[in-house]
């Protein structure tokens, strides 16, 4: 009877339990090279679940809104802040 043993370096992150995170993280590739291939198959795995399926709903292309929305209140989030402030006349 063969034990399936996985190594650490190749277990999921909702896999690691907290006390592997800081050995698990060492473990991982932050070249830019490394880097730029974990956007890259989390982009090709929110492409598959949320925009190319068979019968296609809102959900991905609201995730992509509601993102953006976010992205762009806090980029003018302290124009947004400062004109708070300001007394109208």
């Amino acid at each position: 009877c063969g034990s399936s043993v996985v190594l650490l370096k190749d277990t999921k992150l909702m896999d690691v339990k907290l006390g592997q995170l800081g050995s698990w993280l060492a473990m991982r590739d932050f070249t830019p090279g490394g880097i730029l291939g974990a956007i890259r198959r989390g982009h090709e795995r929110y492409y598959n679940k949320y925009i190319n399926v068979k019968k296609g709903g809102l959900g991905g292309l609201s995730m992509v809104l509601a993102g953006y929305v976010i992205l762009s209140y806090m980029w003018s989030y302290s124009h947004i802040k400062h004109d708070r402030r300001r007394k109208y006349h």
